[in-house]
C-alpha cells in the first residue's frame, strides 16, 4: 500500500525533485546490489578457502590457494605468512608474494630471517598477539618510538593478523597495498581473521599429520630393521644348528671305530655341509715331526694324493710354521714364491698355479700343531670369506680333537691286551690301597676326636658327649650327671726341670690313674695341657661325684716315678652338677666347673669345690664391677691418692707414693688391691696406669714439690714394644724432674720375664727415672739376682700386725743385705707399735702410711 502511494505521488508529480529522488533510489539499489554481489563473492571465496583447508596435504598448497582467492577479495600488493617453528624456536616465511620487494632472504642474504622479522612490524604483531592496521603515519610513529625497524619498501596500508592456536600465537598473516586509492577496513580485518583461523587449524592438522607420518615412517623403519635382524637371526640360528649338528656328527665319528679311510671320508662329508670343500686334504706329522703324510686327499682335478715326504718348504709347511689360519689368493701365493718363502728347494711340488683361493688351518692335537686342514677353490666364482676362515678354524678344533681321539682309540686298542694282563694285579693293589685308606681314614677320625698323647677324647669329642648328656637330662628331668674339671699341680715345674719328655710321661700316667677312678660308662677327656675332665653319667646324688673326686685326689697324691726320682703332685678339682639351671649348655657346664676349679686352687690346691649358683652370682658381680671400672675410666671418675713414705725414727716424710682411688656409686671407697684385681680381670691394668700418669699432668699439692714420687706400675708395660713406647712417651710428657720419679714393678712378674724387665729398665732408664720392686719378700727372687738390674728400692709385701721372731730375723737379714747393696727397703704401714718396733730392729726405716694426705685428696676431688 505504501509502495503504491509513493509511486502515485511520484508519477503525479511532474517536478524535478521527484526525478532526483528516484535517481538516488536507483543508485542506492545499485550499491546494495553491489554489496550483495561482493558478499556473494566473499562467501564463495571463503567456502573455497574452507574447502582447500580440508583437502590440502601441505601448507604450501594451502597458502597458494588462499593467495589465489584472497586476490579476488582484497587488493593485496604484498601477501606473506610468517609461522613460528617450535622445534627451532624461530620465525619462518613459508609463503611470500610481493609486487615491490623480493623475498627477505634475498634482500638480506647475510642476516637471519628470524631476527629481521622480530625487529620489524611483523615481529611486533607476533609479540603483541593482536591485529594491527597501520598506515604510513602509524608506521613512522612506531619507528620513531623504536618499537620496530624500517624494513622493506614503504606501503600505503599494512594489515597484520596473528595466527593463534590454543591461546598461543603461532604466526602472522600479512597483506599490504602500495596504492593510495585502496583502503582496508573492518571487512578486510574480519576476512583476514577468518583466514588466519583456518590457517591455524590447517597448520595444526598438517603438523599432526606430519608427526603421524614421521611416526609411521619411524615405526616402519623399526619394523624393517627388526625384520632384517630377525632374518639375520634366523640365518645365524640355522647356520648354528648346522654347525652344532656337524659338531655332534664329528664327536660321534670320533667314537665310531671306523677304519681310517672311511673315517676321513665321513669327516669330509660333514665338512662339505658347512663350507664348499670339493678340493680338500688333511696333512699330518708323524711321531718324529720329520715326515708329512696325507691320510685324506680329494681334488676336482683328479690328481693322485701326495705321497709321504720329509718336511720341505711347501705351502703346507709354511702354514705349520706360522701356527695360525691363513686365507690366500693366487696373488698372495705368487708373492710368497717370489719372496722365496715357499717352493724354493722343491719347485716340483708347486701345484698351486690353478688355485683361485686357498684356506689352511693348523690342527692342534694334544696342544701341539700336528697337522693341517686345507681347502681351496679352482673357480673364480667360488670365493671364500673371512667368516669361512673363522668357521673352518672353529671346526678344525673339533676335527683335531676327533683325530686325537681316533689316534688314542687305535693306541688304546693296541694297548688293551697289555692292560688286561695287568688288571688283576692292579686290582689286588687297589684292594690293598682301599684297605689302607680305610685304616688311615679311621685313624684320622680317631685322631680328630682323641688326644694324641693320652688317647683320651679331646675337647671336640668330650664336648659332643657332654652335649648329649645335657640333652638327655632335659628330656629326662629326674636323671643327673656330674662334670669334673681337673687341673694338675706343679706340671709346669716338671716341664721346666725334667723336660717335656718326662712331662708327657707324667700326663700319660695321670690319664691311666684317672681311668681307674671312674666307671666304664663315664667319659675321661683331656682338654689340653694339664687339664682333664670327667663326665660322670647317671649319678644318684652329688655325693657320688664327691666320692669320685676324693678317689682322684688320692690317686694323684701318690708319687710319680719320673726319671731317676720320685715326684709328688696333686690336683685341684671343680665339680658342676647338672639340673641346676634349665639353660645349661656344654659351654656353661664347662665354665662352671672351671670356675669351681679355680676356687679350689685359691683354697690351697689339693681339694675339690662343688659349683653352686652363688659362684655364678659372684661371677656376675665381677662382670658388673668390670663394667663400672671401664665406665669410670672413660668418665675420669678416679681420683689421685697421696700416701706419705715416712721415717720410722723421725716421722718426717721421705717420699710420697701416688695411687688411684675410686668410689663407685654402689658404696664407699674400694681398696687398692680390689681395684687392681678388677683391672687385671678386665684387661684394664694398662689403662689404669695411664689414668694415674694423666693425673700427674695436673697441678699437684705443694707438699709434692721437690719430693720423691713413687709409682707402682704393671709389668705389662714391659712385655710389648708398643706398650713400652707408650709408657716412655707419657713419662716424658710429665712436667716432673725425672730424678725424683721412682717406678716400681712387681717382683713376681720380674721372675716370670726377667729379660723383658731388663730391656724395659734399659729403655726407661734413659729418661733418668729410678726403679724399684714391689711385693718383695714372697721368696720369688734373690738379692744376688737384683745386682744385675738397676734396682734401687724394695717395697716389701704387706705384713701382718704381729711379726714373729723368725720373721724379724728374716727381715733383719734382708734389710742388712739390701743396705749392703745400696738398696732402700720400704715397709707397708701398720698401727701396731710392736710391729713398728720389729721393723726398726730389722733396720728398716722407711714405711708407707696407709692414710692419704687429706688436703691432697680433697683438692683432687674438688
Amino acid at each position: 500500500m505504501f509502495r503504491d502511494t509513493g509511486f502515485k505521488d511520484e508519477a503525479n508529480s511532474p517536478s524535478g525533485g521527484s526525478i532526483e529522488r528516484l535517481l538516488k533510489r536507483v543508485d542506492r539499489l545499485r550499491r546494495l546490489a553491489g554489496k550483495y554481489k561482493r558478499a556473494e563473492i566473499i562467501r564463495d571465496a571463503l567456502l573455497q578457502i574452507t574447502h582447500i583447508a580440508t583437502e590440502v596435504n601441505s601448507p604450501e598448497d594451502f597458502y597458494a590457494g588462499v593467495h589465489l582467492h584472497l586476490k579476488s577479495l582484497i587488493a593485496a600488493d604484498n601477501f606473506f605468512i610468517a609461522t613460528y617453528n617450535h622445534r627451532t624456536e624461530r620465525l619462518e616465511i613459508p609463503f611470500f608474494a610481493d609486487e615491490m620487494d623480493p623475498h627477505p632472504a634475498q634482500m638480506y642474504p647475510d642476516r637471519d630471517i628470524h631476527s629481521i622479522l622480530m625487529r620489524g612490524i611483523t615481529g611486533y604483531v607476533f609479540r603483541c598477539g593482536e591485529t594491527m592496521l597501520c598506515n604510513e603515519a602509524d608506521f613512522e610513529r612506531l619507528v620513531a618510538e623504536e618499537a620496530i625497524e624500517n624494513l622493506g619498501s614503504a606501503s600505503h596500508q599494512w594489515l597484520g593478523v596473528p595466527i593463534r592456536y590454543q591461546e598461543r600465537t603461532t604466526g602472522v598473516l600479512v597483506v599490504q597495498t602500495y596504492d593510495p586509492n585502496v583502503n582496508y577496513g573492518l571487512t578486510e580485518i574480519e576476512l583476514m581473521e577468518f583466514i588466519s583461523h583456518h590457517i591455524s587449524g590447517v597448520m595444526e592438522r598438517l603438523r599432526h599429520q606430519e608427526q603421524l607420518e614421521q611416526s609411521i615412517d619411524q615405526r616402519t623403519k623399526e619394523l624393517s630393521e627388526a625384520y632384517d635382524k630377525l632374518k639375520l637371526e634366523v640365518y645365524e640360528r640355522r647356520r648354528a644348528e648346522r654347525l652344532q649338528k656337524s659338531l655332534f656328527e664329528i664327536a660321534e665319528l670320533s667314537a665310531s671305530g671306523l677304519e681310517q679311510e672311511d673315517f676321513y671320508s665321513r669327516l669330509h662329508n660333514i665338512l662339505s655341509h658347512l663350507i664348499p670343500a670339493s678340493n680338500c686334504y688333511i696333512a699330518l706329522l708323524d711321531d718324529t715331526n720329520q715326515q708329512l703324510h696325507f691320510p685324506f686327499y680329494v681334488s676336482q682335478l683328479g690328481t693322485e694324493p701326495p705321497s709321504r715326504r720329509p718336511l720341505t718348504d711347501g705351502l703346507t709347511e709354511y702354514l705349520l710354521s706360522r701356527r695360525r689360519p691363513l686365507l690366500l689368493d693366487q696373488k698372495d701365493i705368487q708373492d710368497l714364491v717370489k719372496k722365496g718363502e715357499i717352493y724354493v728347494n722343491t719347485p716340483n711340488l708347486n701345484n698351486t698355479q690353478k688355485m683361485h683361493q686357498w684356506i689352511g688351518v693348523p690342527l692342534f692335537i694334544g696342544d701341539e700343531v700336528r697337522g693341517a686342514l686345507t681347502i681351496y677353490s679352482l673357480s673364480m666364482t667360488q670365493n671364500y670369506q673371512i667368516r669361512d676362515l673363522e668357521l673352518l678354524t672353529f671346526v678344525s678344533q673339533h676335527i683335531g680333537t676327533a683325530i686325537e681321539r681316533k689316534q688314542h682309540a687305535e693306541f688304546m686298542k693296541k694297548s688293551y691286551e697289555r692292560l688286561e694282563s695287568k688288571v688283576a694285579e692292579r686290582t689286588r693293589e687297589l684292594e690293598l690301597e682301599i684297605q689302607r685308606r680305610r685304616e688311615v681314614e679311621q685313624k684320622l677320625i680317631h685322631d680328630a676326636k682323641h688326644d694324641a698323647l693320652t688317647g683320651l677324647p679331646n675337647r671336640s669329642m668330650f664336648t659332643e658327649r657332654l652335649g648329649q648328656a645335657v640333652r638327655h637330662v632335659r628330656r629326662h628331668g629326674r636323671d643327673q650327671f656330674a662334670l669334673l674339671f681337673i687341673d694338675l699341680d706343679r706340671f709346669k715345674q716338671i716341664n721346666d726341670t725334667l723336660g717335656h719328655l718326662e712331662g708327657d710321661r707324667f700326663l700319660i700316667e695321670t690319664a691311666r690313674r684317672l681311668s681307674h677312678c671312674i666307671r666304664e660308662n663315664d667319659t675321661l677327656g683331656r682338654l689340653g695341657g694339664d687339664e682333664f675332665v670327667v663326665l660322670l653319667d647317671q649319678i644318684n646324688t652329688p655325693k657320688d661325684a664327691e666320692e669320685v673326686a676324693e678317689r682322684i685326689l688320692s690317686q694323684l697324691s701318690e708319687p710319680f716315678q719320673l726319671g731317676d726320682a720320685l715326684f709328688q703332685s696333686g690336683a685341684s678339682i671343680g665339680i658342676a652338677i647338672s639340673g641346676r639351671s634349665q639353660q645349661d649348655t656344654p659351654e656353661s657346664m664347662l665354665r662352671d666347673a672351671d670356675a669351681a676349679m679355680y676356687q679350689a686352687k685359691s683354697r690351697g690346691k689339693g681339694c675339690y669345690v662343688v659349683y653352686d649358683s652363688k659362684r655364678r652370682e659372684e661371677h656376675q658381680a665381677e662382670l658388673h664391677d668390670e663394667a663400672l671400672l671401664r665406665d669410670a675410666l672413660a668418665r675420669d671418675e678416679l681420683y689421685l691418692k697421696i700416701l706419705p713414705v715416712e721415717s720410722l725414727s723421725t716421722g718426717e716424710p721421705l717420699a710420697y707414693r701416688l695411687s688411684l682411688g675410686w668410689r663407685p656409686s654402689k658404696g664407699g671407697e674400694l681398696a687398692e688391691d680390689t681395684i687392681l684385681s678388677i683391672a687385671e680381670r678386665s684387661n684394664l691394668i694398662l689403662e689404669l696406669d695411664r689414668c694415674l700418669l694423666r693425673h700427674l699432668k695436673r697441678p699437684l699439692p705443694l707438699e709434692l714439690n721437690d719430693a720423691e714420687l713413687h709409682l707402682c706400675l704393671s709389668s705389662a708395660h714391659l712385655k710389648h714394644k708398643h706398650a713400652l713406647r707408650g709408657l716412655k712417651n707419657m713419662v716424658r710428657e710429665l712436667n716432673l724432674d725425672p730424678a725424683k720419679l721412682w717406678l716400681f714393678f712387681d717382683e713376681r712378674a720380674l721372675v716370670q720375664d726377667t729379660q723383658g724387665h731388663i730391656a724395659g729398665f734399659e729403655a726407661l732408664g734413659k729418661l733418668g727415672v729410678s726403679f724399684g720392686l714391689s711385693g718383695y719378700g714372697n721368696g720369688y727372687s734373690s738379692l744376688k739376682s737384683l745386682t744385675l738390674m738397676p734396682i734401687k728400692a724394695l717395697r716389701l709385701a704387706p705384713t701382718t700386725d704381729r711379726l714373729g721372731s723368725e720373721k724379724v730375723r728374716l727381715l733383719t737379714a734382708s734389710a742388712m743385705a739390701a743396705s749392703s747393696l745400696g738398696l732402700t727397703v720400704i715397709a707397708s704401714g701398720t698401727e701396731c707399735s710392736l710391729t713398728r718396733q720389729s721393723l726398726v730392729q730389722a733396720g728398716i726405716d722407711h714405711i708407707q702410711q696407709l692414710q692419704p694426705l687429706h688436703q691432697a685428696q680433697s683438692s683432687v676431688c674438688a
